[in-house]
């Protein structure tokens, strides 16, 4: 069965997204639809705000093109146990965002930045919690090299393929603590992985784009993997 991870599947997902990534994007709407309540409408930037970058990742992977994500360290200050992009804040010597989503990558799973090639950007979104304004870029690389995370940063890397992201079943609620209380977010629920938050929005923004798609790709390849056998992630 057909994958958008087969050569000419990935190829043809690439070019769309250089194109698609230019604008207009699916935006803060896209985002908003996987907030929790909890966050406040319209959230601004609060000043001297940290400038951050994360990275999504499309390679090819035996089950068609997939993302890793890394589930954090309940030991971090911030967002602890939580998945997420790698990426992390901007330092002096990076020259751009770009940069930092590069760097960043490479210093959580130990992927060289030469080999990947940053297709656009999609919007960025703050986050009060860790006073970051995040801006997400969307890269490629044809095949993830051997992976070395960092242990501090990293607890493990998880690889989920597109498929199942966008299978409609993926998206759910799950309940997380918040001000002494525990609350229903909404979510994507891959496995034993709840995937919700930042991350999440950002993810929904992504896929939105993905289903922007236009025909035949949309009615060929959308189909395709929404019909495809579900495939568990894998760890890293």
């Amino acid at each position: 069965m057909e994958h958008w991870g087969d050569a000419a599947g990935a190829k043809e997902i690439i070019a769309y997204l250089r194109e698609a990534l230019r604008g207009p994007l699916p935006g803060s709407q896209a985002q908003a639809r996987l907030a929790p309540t909890t966050r406040a409408d319209g959230l601004a930037p609060a000043e001297n705000v940290r400038r951050s970058a994360v990275l999504l990742l499309l390679h090819r992977s035996p089950t068609g093109l997939s993302l890793p994500f890394t589930l954090r360290p309940k030991t971090l200050r911030h967002h602890g146990g939580q998945i997420s992009f790698p990426g992390g804040g901007m330092e002096p010597q990076d020259r751009s965002l770009a940069m930092t989503a590069l760097r960043e990558t490479g210093e959580e799973l130990g992927i060289t930045p030469q080999g990947i090639v940053i297709l656009g950007q999609l919007t960025p979104l703050y986050i009060a919690g860790s006073h970051n304004y995040v801006q997400p870029f969307v890269g490629w690389i044809e095949v993830l090299p051997p992976l070395h995370p960092c242990p501090t940063e990293v607890q493990t890397v998880i690889d989920i393929p597109l498929h199942i992201l966008l299978e409609p079943s993926t998206l759910g609620a799950c309940t997380k603590p918040h001000s002494r209380q525990v609350i229903s977010v909404p979510c994507f629920q891959v496995g034993e992985y709840s995937i919700w938050g930042a991350t999440a929005m950002i993810l929904n923004e992504f896929l939105e784009l993905l289903r922007e798609a236009p025909s035949p790709m949309a009615d060929q390849r959308l189909e395709t993997l929404a019909h495809s056998s579900t495939t568990l992630p894998t760890k890293s």
